[in-house]
Order: structure tokens, then sequence, then C-alpha cells
């Protein structure tokens, strides 16, 4: 214990943990809390935890491991602190140092965790293999056989339920269909790099593909630099620090490299670590300065459609044609790292024939955050039936999110809670394409 506690003592910002005034408002934004009501299950609570741990008040036992765990990372308590307490940084630098020390993961648990975290989602060759099984399952037979027998429900039922909300996956990235560079349509208003994303890639590839499609009919010159890798999200919230500050140079190299005036992405989650690209190598030797510059450029697509882009066009309603009414799901990460909530709703609402209305809590966590929803399914589906209750009340036949484990969670909510023929989820770029007038 005193090996872990000298490893959080070195990890840990201590000015950010006695930074933390304790005066709650940050308990109402915390999901854990709200469901809860445990001091413990807050942010003000966990932030305690941890300086009562560096303090040798209570030692950094198995409970603290597990507390640190249930915590979604999906920051909404940042924006809700007065003394704007960095409650992010702290809970990945405490994961950090847990993962050194840990002793909750079982050694099947361990493998795993090097197999996805070392020996695929750095590696986009890889990822694109995995998706190219996944299709041979979904189109096989495979899938309605394993459906039919139960083997996917062996693990656990929450991963059969994902399963079952699966969308088709790609057989080709963007790469493979575009090339690395796609010209504007028009006049040209600048250069974006694309950051494609690993499972955006793989799972979502229409959406990426319509991403491209889109930017191009906004006036921008697309270029997709074909050695980006994994944005290290995952790895950060995870523990995986020095993996995740890798995968970050990589992209770092990999964008300089295309000259481009903006970076963009289409997933909030991805969006959120590339614009901290600066905090997460502020302190390795000669990166600091690239990295500053990397973050600048980050802008998520709604945001650079939004502010930055040429007017694009939609198909007007019918005569007599009643409005689609929709609702929209906050991505956390866009949300509170990125403050870019706006840029959606805008984009939403001017489209001629549709409702916007407002779900309660729409901002609130859904549950997804990461891989959360596999490693804490009855917090997360907890969580999620609750916004389901307030997206059923809001009546919407769409629910639009930006980004792709919200998306799986909201599709998640709608086989669970909603009725399936007249609900669906979307992402928010696929449901402006299909409504877009092409030049």
């Amino acid at each position: 214990m005193d090996s872990m506690r000298q490893t959080l003592k070195l990890k840990l910002d201590y000015d950010q943990l006695t930074n933390c005034m304790r005066c709650g408002f940050c308990l109402p934004a915390c999901p854990t809390f709200k469901e809860t009501g445990l001091e413990a299950e807050s942010p003000r609570g966990r932030i305690a935890l941890m300086k009562a741990t560096v303090d040798g008040v209570m030692d950094p036992d198995v409970p603290f491991e597990e507390q640190m765990s249930h915590c979604l990372g999906c920051r909404a308590c940042e924006p809700a602190c007065p003394a704007d307490v960095k409650y992010g940084q702290l809970i990945e630098q405490a994961r950090d140092a847990i993962e050194t020390h840990t002793r909750q993961h079982r050694g099947w648990v361990r493998g795993v965790r090097k197999l996805v975290f070392k020996g695929l989602f750095p590696h986009q060759n890889r990822m694109s293999l995995l998706g190219k099984g996944l299709r041979l399952y979904q189109k096989s037979g495979l899938q309605a056989v394993a459906r039919k027998t139960g083997a996917v429900g062996v693990f656990s039922k929450q991963l059969s339920d994902m399963e079952r909300i699966l969308p088709e996956a790609g057989g080709q990235g963007v790469v493979q269909r575009f090339g690395t560079r796609v010209a504007a349509k028009g006049e040209k208003l600048g250069t974006v790099g694309m950051f494609r994303g690993c499972l955006m890639d793989v799972m979502f590839a229409e959406t990426n593909r319509k991403t491209v499609e889109m930017l191009s009919e906004a006036g921008f010159e697309i270029v997709i630099p074909d050695t980006q890798n994994c944005c290290g999200a995952l790895h950060a919230h995870s523990g995986e620090i020095d993996q995740a500050r890798q995968l970050a140079m990589n992209n770092i190299l990999a964008f300089q490299a295309a000259g481009v005036d903006y970076i963009v992405s289409n997933a909030g989650g991805c969006g959120a670590i590339l614009v901290e690209y600066d905090h997460l190598l502020h302190d390795v030797p000669d990166w600091s300065e690239q990295a500053v510059w990397f973050a600048g450029r980050v802008k998520d697509v709604s945001t650079l459609l939004a502010e930055n882009g040429r007017k694009l066009h939609f198909r007007k309603e019918e005569a007599g044609e009643a409005p689609v009414r929709i609702t929209y799901q906050d991505s956390c990460h866009l949300k509170n790292v990125m403050k870019g909530g706006g840029a959606p709703r805008k984009l939403l609402s001017d489209l001629p024939g549709v409702e916007l209305v407002e779900m309660q809590d729409a901002g609130s966590c859904c549950g997804s955050a990461g891989i959360y929803n596999i490693t804490q399914p009855q917090m997360a589906n907890q969580i999620l039936d609750h916004k389901m209750q307030h997206a059923n009340a809001t009546q919407a036949s769409y629910i639009v999110t930006s980004n792709p484990g919200c998306l799986l969670q909201m599709k998640l909510g709608i086989e669970k809670h909603a009725d399936r023929e007249h609900v669906q989820a979307t992402h928010v770029i696929d449901f402006l394409y299909d409504r877009m007038v092409k030049r």
C-alpha cells in the first residue's frame, strides 16, 4: 500500500486536490451521485478520498480503487465548479497510479487489456481486420446462429444486449473510399485534417463517409493522414497514460505533415482528448509546443460546419407534411470539454421540417462513457433507464447525438424502453446528410 501511496503522490496534482473548496456545486451535476446520493460517489467525495490517501489518512485499498472506477469521467462537474478544479485530470492520474499497482484485475483481464490497449487499438490495419471479421460474422449467418443458440450471452447479459444493437460493420474506411485527399466543392475555405478514429472507421464507416462529403460541400478540402492512429481516449481514461501519450505524439506528427488549418472529429469522446493533447504532453520534453499547435486546431465537425463552413442547403418540407420531431442527447465530452453543445442544436434547429424538442437533463451522461457500460453495467443501465424516461417524454421520432458510444447506448435504450418501430437513434451527421441537397 505504501508503494501505491507513493505513486499517487507522484502522479496526482496536489494543487488541484487542494483547490477543491468542498462547496458541493458538483453534486447535482454528477450522474453517480444523483443515482446513489452517496458522498463518495461524487467528484467532491472522490477528491477527498484521493487527498486522504496521499496524506496517509487512509489506505489505497480495493474499495478506494473501486470508487475511482465508478466515475463515468463525464466531467459534468467541471463547468459547475467555481474553483475550476481539473477533476478529469485528477481521475485519470489516480487511475494511472492504480494501474501501476492494481489488485483488481484477474490474469485474464490483464491479458484482455493488453490485447485491446496495446495490440489492437493503436494499429489501424488490425482495426480494419477486426471490422472485416465482424462484417463476416454479421453477413455469413454466424450472427443468427450465435443469437439463436444463446452463445452471445455466455460472457454476460450486458455484452449480449450490446451485440444486438451493433451497427453493420463497414468493409472499407474513408481512406479506402476516398484516398487521403478530397477536394472542396466550389471556393475552398480551408484545409481540414479529418480524424477518422478507430471504431468510427470500422463500426460507423458510413458516418465517416458522410462527414467527408458534408465538409466538401461546405467548402473544405479534406486531408485524411493515413499514418494517424487511435486518439488515446480509452487508454487515458483507463490508466494507460504512457500509451495515450505515444498515440498522441504519432497523431501530432501525422497532422503536422498534412499542413492543415483545422483538425476535425465527429466523435465527442475522441475530440475531447485531442483538444487536450497540450495537457497530456505538457511535461514531455520537446513535445509541449507541438501539442499546443495540434490542440489549438481541433474542432468538432458540428462546430466547424456551423461557424466556419459555407451554408449548406437542405430539402424543404412538402406542403401539409408534419414536422419530424427530434430530441438531442449531448455527448458529455463535446459539451463539457469541447464546449460544443450549441453547434449541433443550431444545425438541427435550422433544418426545415424538423422540430427540435429538448429532453430533460439532455446534458447528463447516458451511461456509455467509453467502455463504462461494459465494465460497470449495473450503474450504466440505471442511468440509461432514467435517460430513456426523459427521451420518451419528448415523443421524438429520432434521438440524435454526436458520439458513437452515446449512439450505441441510446440504441440500447430504445431496444429496452421505447417503441422500436417509431423511434430511432442517429448520429447528427447522418441526420443532416440524409436531408442535405448536394450540388
